[in-house]
C-alpha cells in the first residue's frame, strides 16, 4: 500500500471551481489528503480496506484511488471517499476552510437563500468521447468492477454513480444514486426503491408500454454525486443543481441513441434501455443502513448498448456498509443543511442547527437545535424534521433540543435525551410513515415504518425554573484556556 498523503497540505483559494474530477483529484493531493493504492484486488480486497480505513480514521480521512488492480489494465483505477472529509467536502463546494462540519451545513444552508440552478451547457466533444463501445463491443467486465462485501449477490458497477433518465412527459432530466448490479458483459440490475424519482419515471413508461432509456455515469465530478444522492425538489435538474454549486454550467453531450445528457468532463459513462420483458435476480447488497437489508428480487434488467469512457478512466465508488463509510459525513452535512432549510421555508423560526448523524448513515438519527419561543414549538421542530422532503424517507429518530446543545456532539445529544425529557411526556411516536426495502427492521413487503419525536428541550411551562447547568460560564472558560491551554498540549 503506497501512500502519498501528506500532513503539510495547504487549504487553498482556487477561484475557480475544478474543471473535472481529475482536476479536483489534483487539488485533493494539493491538500494532503489524496492516498494512493496500488495492487489491491477487485475482489472483496478493495471494499475491506476502504471500510478498514474509514472505520479506523472517521475523522477526516483520505480519498482513496486504487491502481495497478490486478487483472486490469495500468491506470484503470477506483476512486474512494470523494467527500468524506470536512476540508474536502468545503473544497468541492467552493467554501472557506471549515472549522467543523457545522460550518459547511450553515454556508450551504446560506448559500441556499440566495441559491438558482443553472441549466447544463450542450456540446459537441469532450473527453468521454476518447473512448466509445457499441453493441456487440460492449464489455462491461473490461473495467475493474468491485465486488465489495462477502455475500453480495455480484460485482456493483454503480455506487457513487448518476442514473440519468428523462421524464416522458416533460423535458425534466433526473439524477439519482441507486445501485447498479453487472449480470454479464452488456446486462445490468438497477434498483430503484419505491418512490424514488427514478422509479417513477422507469413506471410512467412501463405503463405506456416502452422500455425507458437511461445512461448511468460511473465516474464524473464530485458535485454531481452530492446533487444525485440527496432529495432535490421534483422537477428540478440535479446537473443544474449541481452547477448552482459550482456557479458555471456543466458541459453535457447528447447520448447516441437516447438523446440523454452524459457529462462531457466525465470518465465512464453507460446506455441502454431498462426493459419490461426480462427480469433477473438483483441482490443482496450490504447497504447504507449498515445491514444486507434488501433480499433478491426479480427485477427488470438494463440493456448497455453504449460504453463511453476516457483514456485511463476512474470509476467512482461509494460502498456503503456499517458506518462510518466512504461517503456518510457527506451525506450527513447535505442533509442536514437540506434539512435545516426546508425546516425554515414551512415556518418554524428559531433554528441554531441540524444534524443527521452518521451513526444513522445520515437519515436515522436526526437532531434539530432550537432557540424555544412559545409552547409546542420543540414538538414542531422535531416532527417537522422528520416530516419535510429531505427528512421525510426512511427515517428513525427526530430530536429537538435546546441553543445550548451542538446536534452534532452525540455527548451533548444523549446528555440532553438523558435528563431533560421524560419518556412518557416527550415521546411521541408518527405511524405509517414513508419506508422502503432497504429498512433491516421491516419484513419484506412493509414500505411503512414509524418515528419517534424526541423532545429533549427543557419543559416550556417551567423552562426557567429548569436547574442550571454545572460547567464553567463562557467567561471562566475563555480565561482558563487562555493561562493553561499549555495543558492540552
Amino acid at each position: 500500500m503506497a501512500d502519498t498523503s501528506t500532513k503539510n497540505g495547504t487549504y487553498k483559494d482556487y477561484g475557480a471551481p475544478h474543471q473535472d474530477l481529475r482536476e479536483w483529484l489534483d487539488r485533493v493531493e494539493d491538500l494532503g489528503e489524496l492516498q494512493k493504492i496500488d495492487g489491491a484486488d477487485w475482489n472483496l480486497e478493495i471494499g475491506a480496506i476502504a471500510e478498514m480505513i474509514y472505520h479506523h480514521t472517521p475523522d477526516d480521512p483520505p480519498t482513496l484511488l486504487f491502481d495497478n488492480i490486478p487483472g486490469y489494465e495500468p491506470g484503470f483505477r477506483i476512486l474512494s471517499g470523494m467527500t468524506n472529509s470536512v476540508k474536502r467536502l468545503a473544497m468541492t463546494l467552493g467554501f472557506p476552510e471549515p472549522s467543523g462540519a457545522m460550518d459547511v451545513v450553515r454556508w450551504y444552508r446560506d448559500r441556499m437563500k440566495d441559491f438558482s440552478p443553472i441549466p447544463s451547457r450542450f456540446v459537441n466533444t469532450g473527453p468521454i468521447l476518447e473512448n466509445v463501445d457499441r453493441d456487440q463491443d460492449v464489455d462491461l467486465l473490461k473495467f475493474p468492477v468491485p465486488f465489495l462485501h462477502e455475500l453480495d449477490g455480484g460485482r456493483y458497477i454503480g455506487t457513487g454513480d448518476l442514473v440519468i433518465m428523462q421524464d416522458p412527459d416533460t423535458d425534466w432530466v433526473n439524477l439519482g444514486t441507486y445501485r447498479v448490479m453487472v449480470h454479464d458483459k452488456n446486462t445490468v440490475g438497477l434498483w430503484m426503491s419505491p418512490g424514488k424519482h427514478g422509479r417513477l419515471i422507469r413506471e410512467k413508461y412501463f405503463k405506456q408500454g416502452k422500455p425507458c432509456p437511461v445512461a448511468i455515469s460511473v465516474g464524473h465530478d464530485p458535485l454531481m454525486f452530492l446533487a444525485a444522492g440527496n432529495e432535490v425538489q421534483y422537477g428540478v435538474s440535479e446537473f443544474s443543481y449541481a452547477a448552482g454549486h459550482r456557479g458555471a454550467p456543466f458541459d453535457m453531450i447528447k447520448s447516441e441513441v437516447n438523446g440523454l445528457p452524459i457529462p462531457a468532463y466525465g470518465e465512464i459513462c453507460i446506455e441502454g434501455e431498462i426493459v419490461m420483458d426480462d427480469e433477473r435476480p438483483e441482490g443482496p447488497f450490504g447497504e447504507w443502513t449498515g445491514y444486507y437489508a434488501s433480499s433478491v428480487r426479480e427485477d427488470p434488467v438494463v440493456k448497455i448498448s453504449r460504453v463511453y469512457y476516457r483514456n485511463n478512466p476512474i470509476i467512482t465508488m461509494a460502498r456503503p456498509g456499517r458506518p462510518p463509510s466512504d461517503y456518510t459525513l457527506s451525506k450527513s452535512v447535505i442533509k442536514s443543511a437540506l434539512i435545516w432549510d426546508q425546516v425554515e421555508a414551512a415556518g418554524l423560526p428559531g433554528v441554531q442547527g441540524v444534524w443527521c448523524h452518521q451513526n444513522g448513515g445520515g437519515r436515522l438519527f436526526n437532531v434539530i437545535s432550537i432557540k424555544q419561543a412559545y409552547p409546542g414549538h420543540s414538538r414542531q421542530a422535531a416532527e417537522l424534521c422528520c416530516n419535510v422532503h429531505a427528512g421525510n424517507y426512511l427515517g428513525r429518530w427526530a430530536i429537538s433540543v435546546d441553543d445550548d446543545i451542538d446536534p452534532s456532539n452525540l455527548w451533548d445529544v444523549t446528555w440532553a435525551m438523558s435528563t431533560r425529557c421524560d419518556p412518557v411526556d416527550d415521546i411521541d411516536i408518527i405511524r405509517r410513515a414513508w419506508s422502503g426495502p432497504l429498512d433491516p427492521r421491516k419484513r419484506a413487503g412493509d414500505n411503512f415504518n414509524s418515528r419517534a419525536i424526541v423532545d429533549a428541550c427543557r419543559p416550556w411551562d417551567w423552562k426557567d425554573e429548569f436547574p442550571p447547568v454545572a460547567e464553567s460560564s463562557p467567561e471562566l472558560a475563555a480565561k482558563t484556556m487562555e493561562k493553561w491551554k499549555h495543558l492540552l498540549d
